[in-house]
C-alpha cells in the first residue's frame, strides 16, 4: 500500500527537481525562486528543511547528489548559463551539547556554458568525481575533479556538440557487454521531426565521447530519460519522458567484422494521455516513476512475462479535498484508499510446475 504524504516545500516558485541522496534520508529540491534546499528525515518519518540558500541568478532547473564516499556534495544547473558545485561543511559547536552547525559552500561556478544549462549530473562512483552538464546550445561538457580534497578545481574533459538543444541526461551506471560507458541524452526541440535521444561512448580510438546512435522511434521533444540501475540484466532499460512514456531496452552486440554496435528496442506506453515530465527508478530498477501533466505519479512494475504495467495510480489530494478518479485500468493508491484488503481463492496449485517463472 502506498501512502501520499504532502510535504509544504516552502519555495516561492515552481519546484523543478526532487532529488534523494544514495542512502534516501537526505532530499534536495530547487526551484525557480532561485533557491536550493536540502531536508532531513528524522527517525519518525518526518523531513524538514536543514539548509536553504539562494543558490543562482536565475531559475534552478536540476540538482544531483555525488556518492558519499566524496561527501556531501551537490551539483545544480540553472538558467544563468552557469553550474554550480556544493559542498557542505560542519562549522564550529554552539554548546558542547549541541551538533556542529552545517552550511553549504560553493566551491566552483562552472561557466563554460553561453547558453542555459539544463541538466547536470554526477557520474557512476568507479569513474572518479565527474560531472555531465547538458545545455540549450547543444553542448554536452564532462568535468573531472582530479583532487576530491579539492573541488574548486574542474577542468573540462570532453565536450560533446550537438545540433538540437539539450534538455536532460543521464549517465548509465553499468558497462556491461558494452565496450565503454554510455551516456544518453535528450532534446526538447520541437521544430525536427526527428530522433530525439542520443547515445554516446568513450571512444578509445578517437579518445573522446562521440555519438553513437539515435533512438529514431522517439520524435517528440523529450523532457527527462534515466538509466535503470543495473541489478544482474545482461541488457540495460532506458526510460524517456516525451509525450508519451517510452521504455528502451538495450543490448551491447557484436557484428560480423568484429565492431560493437547497440541493439535497442523501444516500447511506448500513453497511460498518462499527455506529456511525462519526469521519469525515476528504484534501485533494483524493478519499479518505474512516471509523472505527467494529469497530475498522476505512475507506479510501473515488471510482470513475470517481463512485460511492464502499471501497477498503482497515485493522485495528490486538490485543494478542495476532492481526489480525482484514476483510469478504471489501472489500481489507485492514494491518501483516502481504504486501509484493508480482500484477498480471494483462486484455485490450488498440486504440482510445483504449474508455478509461473519470474
Amino acid at each position: 500500500m502506498f501512502e501520499v504524504e504532502q510535504i509544504i516545500a516552502d519555495h516561492k516558485d515552481v519546484i523543478h527537481d526532487v532529488v534523494f541522496d544514495y542512502y534516501g534520508r537526505r532530499m534536495a529540491t530547487c526551484s525557480s525562486d532561485q533557491t536550493v534546499k536540502v531536508w532531513d528525515e528524522n527517525d519518525q518519518g518526518k523531513w524538514s528543511v536543514t539548509s536553504s540558500w539562494k543558490a543562482h541568478s536565475g531559475s534552478i532547473w536540476r540538482v544531483s547528489w555525488a556518492h558519499p564516499e566524496f561527501g556531501q556534495v551537490l551539483a545544480t544547473c540553472s538558467f544563468d548559463r552557469t553550474a554550480s558545485v556544493w559542498e557542505e561543511v560542519l562549522g564550529e559547536k554552539v554548546a558542547a551539547t549541541m551538533s556542529p552547525t552545517r552550511r553549504w559552500v560553493r566551491r566552483t561556478t562552472l561557466v563554460d556554458s553561453r547558453t542555459s544549462v539544463t541538466d547536470v549530473e554526477f557520474a557512476p562512483k568507479y569513474l572518479g568525481l565527474v560531472l555531465a552538464t547538458a545545455s540549450a546550445d547543444g553542448i554536452i561538457r564532462i568535468y573531472e575533479a582530479p583532487d576530491i580534497m579539492n573541488l574548486s578545481q574542474w577542468p573540462v574533459q570532453h565536450e560533446i556538440a550537438n545540433k538540437f538543444p539539450l534538455s536532460c541526461l543521464s549517465w548509465n551506471t553499468s558497462t556491461y557487454k558494452l565496450s565503454s560507458q554510455l551516456l544518453a541524452a535528450g532534446s526538447d526541440d520541437m521544430a525536427t521531426i526527428t530522433g530525439k535521444v542520443f547515445i554516446f561512448a568513450y571512444s578509445e580510438n578517437a579518445r573522446k565521447c562521440v555519438k553513437v546512435d539515435t533512438i529514431n522511434d522517439i520524435t517528440d521533444p523529450v523532457t527527462d530519460l534515466s538509466f535503470a540501475p543495473n541489478a544482474g540484466r545482461t541488457f540495460h532499460i532506458l526510460a524517456v519522458a516525451s509525450k508519451d512514456l517510452y521504455i528502451v531496452n538495450i543490448k551491447g552486440t557484436t557484428d560480423p567484422t568484429g565492431n560493437s554496435k547497440l541493439d535497442m528496442q523501444t516500447i511506448k506506453f500513453n497511460d498518462h494521455n499527455c506529456p511525462v515530465w519526469r521519469v525515476c527508478w528504484n534501485m533494483l530498477a524493478t519499479t518505474l516513476i512516471s509523472t505527467g501533466d494529469d497530475g498522476c505519479v505512475r507506479v510501473w512494475r515488471m510482470n513475470y512475462n517481463r512485460n511492464w504495467k502499471c501497477a498503482a495510480v497515485l493522485k495528490a489530494e486538490s485543494s478542495s479535498g476532492m481526489s480525482q478518479e484514476p483510469p478504471v485500468s489501472s489500481p489507485t493508491f492514494s491518501a483516502s484508499a481504504a486501509t484493508t484488503a480482500k484477498y480471494y481463492k483462486k484455485g490450488i496449485i498440486s504440482n510445483p510446475n504449474q508455478v509461473p517463472w519470474h
